[in-house]
This record gives structure tokens, sequence and C-alpha cells, in this order.
């Protein structure tokens, strides 16, 4: 049952995992600085230092270039070649302290703790400074320029385009669109994602942005109050996102309606508004970009909720690398054994990237949704809207509520 589990939230996090690829957070096994990692490389002569690190060695070290590893990662001492405990040096027990450094970082030497779980043996975890560097860097960098981008062209297609009004004479006539339990579960998950997005934001960005601007003390207090919500707040949002996903798949199943509609831009940038049903083709990728995009940050959340206990990269990185296509895209073959502390790292490397991406669609959704078009926020306010606005975006939709309100009650008899 438990490899079922992690086979099917591998195949999940698969769909999205050559992203990592692209953006470089994930060592393949070529280009790994670790024991397994000599293929590619020129082999180097230490028989001058015994075997030991060579000027050469620390000089591709310091470009970033690869570096055999195998050498240290054997070099942890030999128990067997320990002195008598009479002799001298004998209490070494055939290992010097270089020994047992190598050994407790490659993973090799006998740990026993009173703590017992699956990260407790890992006394030095070697491929962190990555996580760091990657988190602190290119995460921060390119999730703000993508945020604040999004911002940016929304305003400039706003000052161009001007707000999408309604065409037509109103009639002042109301149709229902959504119902109660349906604009609580909408606003349920947007509700809990915007506190999530603030708090999450207030987390990765706060050593760089807030620290340096309301000091330490003040941000010690925010972090501790932000990191509770976030924590609290996400089973609101695996919830609603499960109520979304159940009211509105069946009107979210892509048709040849939406190929019209895609095609004239959905009426947005004039010519008239092609035809469509309940939801059209936008708010079809907007659906499905939540439902897909949200259970892939649900999953890596649950993962970092509960620390070491949901392993999830590992077993997504062995089905890749069974299909080929890591190696057929040039990528090399993908790491297939992680230690407990890289699987929380790229969970939450995972969790921040899929999530900047997510908030980016929804301040779209957002734009669309209030001042980007008249009427459009009626829909999830009051759940009614204007006839002739209902006619202009959905008339497919119209003319099914039409039928059913012109449709005899079942089981009526004509009078006599």
């Amino acid at each position: 049952m438990r490899d079922i589990r992690h086979l099917f939230l591998g195949c999940i996090m698969a769909v999205f995992a050559f992203s990592l690829l692209a953006s470089g957070i994930v060592p393949t096994q070529a280009n790994a600085q670790d024991a397994g990692s000599v293929a590619a490389e020129p082999e180097i002569d230490r028989t001058a230092t015994g075997g030991a690190t060579t000027l050469e060695d620390i000089m591709r070290r310091q470009q970033g270039l690869q570096v055999d590893n195998t050498y240290r990662s054997e070099n942890v001492g030999d128990p067997s070649a320990a002195a008598g405990l009479s002799d001298q040096l004998g209490t070494l027990g055939g290992a010097s302290d270089p020994d047992l450094w190598r050994g407790m970082r490659f993973n090799a030497a006998e740990i026993t703790t009173q703590s017992r779980g699956p990260a407790s043996n890992v006394l030095i975890q070697d491929r962190g400074m990555w996580w760091l560097q990657f988190r602190e860097g290119p995460l921060l960098t390119y999730g703000g320029y993508l945020l604040l981008g999004t911002l940016g062209a929304l305003a400039l297609f706003f000052l161009l385009r001007g707000r999408v009004m309604i065409d037509g004479e109103k009639t002042g006539r109301r149709i229902e669109r959504f119902k109660n339990f349906e604009r609580f579960g909408h606003w349920l998950l947007a509700g809990s994602f915007i506190l999530l997005g603030i708090t999450g934001l207030i987390s990765l960005m706060g050593r760089k942005f807030l620290i340096p601007t309301f000091g330490h003390e003040s941000y010690a207090w925010l972090a501790s109050v932000s990191k509770w919500v976030h924590n609290n707040v996400s089973w609101a949002f695996m919830l609603a996102l499960v109520m979304v996903f159940v009211m509105w798949v069946v009107h979210n199943i892509p048709d040849k309606t939406d190929i019209k509609w895609i095609a004239k831009g959905g009426g947005l940038f004039g010519g008239g508004h092609p035809p469509a049903k309940k939801f059209n083709a936008g708010q079809k990728l907007i659906f499905w970009s939540v439902i897909v995009l949200g259970g892939s940050i649900s999953i890596s959340g649950l993962s970092l909720l509960f620390p070491f206990e949901l392993p999830l990269f590992a077993k997504t990185f062995t089905l890749l690398n069974g299909t080929g296509l890591p190696e057929m895209m040039g990528f090399g073959i993908l790491p297939e054994t992680l230690t407990p502390h890289e699987e929380m790292q790229y969970a939450q490397l995972w969790h921040a990237i899929v999530s900047f991406v997510l908030m980016a669609i929804i301040l779209a959704h957002i734009y669309i949704g209030s001042v980007g078009m008249e009427g459009a926020y009626d829909a999830m306010g009051t759940g009614m809207v204007e006839e002739q606005w209902a006619k202009e975006h959905h008339s497919l939709w119209v003319e099914e509520v039409k039928k059913r309100e012109n449709k005899a009650p079942s089981g009526a008899t004509p009078a006599e």
C-alpha cells in the first residue's frame, strides 16, 4: 500500500518535474559532486599526495567544475588496521579524525542516536548549499520578477484595452449564475490562497527584505504568526480545492466551443464575444491550473507539514529515469537516492516554484473578475448576473437556462 501511495504521488509530481530540470535546481548524476559522479571526469594523479586532495582538486572545486570524490568517500579508515589498546595511538581505532568526518559526510559512519526517525542518522548533509543558494538567489529573483511582471502586464493591458464593458443595452433582469454553496467554495479557496500567498512570501522573502526594514525582533513575531497561519489555513485550501473540483469539473471538460473562443481571444480584444457554455475556455484554463497546480502545491505542502514522512522526489526521479526522457533531453540520469534532508529541500523549492506560477495566474484571474470586466464580479459577489452580460459572455449557457425555465414540470398534466 505504501508503494502504491508513493507511485500515485510520484505520477502527479512528474507532471511538473521537468520545470525543475529546466530551472537547473535538480543536480543530475552527471554533475553531482558525490561518490557516484566519476564517469565523465579526467583521472587525476594523486600519488604525490598519497591519495589525498591535490591542488588540481581544489582549483576545480573553486571553479565549480566536476570533482571526483570517490577517493575521499572511501577513505574513512579501517578498524581492522587499528593498533592494540596497549600500543601507541591504539585508541584511534584505525581511523583518524579526518577519516571520521569523511565517514559522516558520505554517510559511511556507523551512527547510533537516541532519536529515532528517517533523518536521525544523517549528521552532515553534504548537499545543502545548492538549495540555500538557489532559494536566496534565482528563486527569489525570478519569482519576484514573475509577480511584478504580471502586475505590470495587467496594468499595461488595462491602459491599452480599458475595461471590457457590456456591449448591448442592459435588460435589468438578472440570472442566477452561482448558488450559495458554490460561492462559499470559491471564496474559501480564494481567501485561503491569498492568505497562504502572503504568509508564504513573508517566510520566503523576509530575511532579505523585511529584516533590514523592520529589524529581527519585529520580523520574528511576524514570521511566527505567518508560519502558524500558513500551516493551519492550508487545510482550508485543500478542502476548498476538493469542493471546487467536485462542483465544477463537469462544466470544465474541453469541447469544440473552446477552439472558437480561443481563436477570437475571448472577445477581449474586440470583435464580439464568441459563444460559450457556463465556463469559457479562459475559465477552464484557470480551473485546471488551480486544480493541477493547487494539487501539486498541496502534496508538496503535506510533505513539508510532516517532515521526512512523505518523500516524493526519489520516486519521481526513478519514474522519469525509467522513461529515458531526462537523458534524451540532455539532463543525464536524475539522482534516485536522496537523503531525507534533500527530499525536504526539493519539496520546499517545488512548493515555492509552483506557488509563484499559480499566484501569477490568479492575479490575472482577479483582474478579469474585478476591474477588468464590467459585471464579472457579480457572478461571485451576489451570484446573480445581468442577463445581457450573460448573453454576451456565456450565450450557450443562457440558452440552457432558458430551456430549463420554460420546460414544464415533470409529471404535469394539461388542464382540460
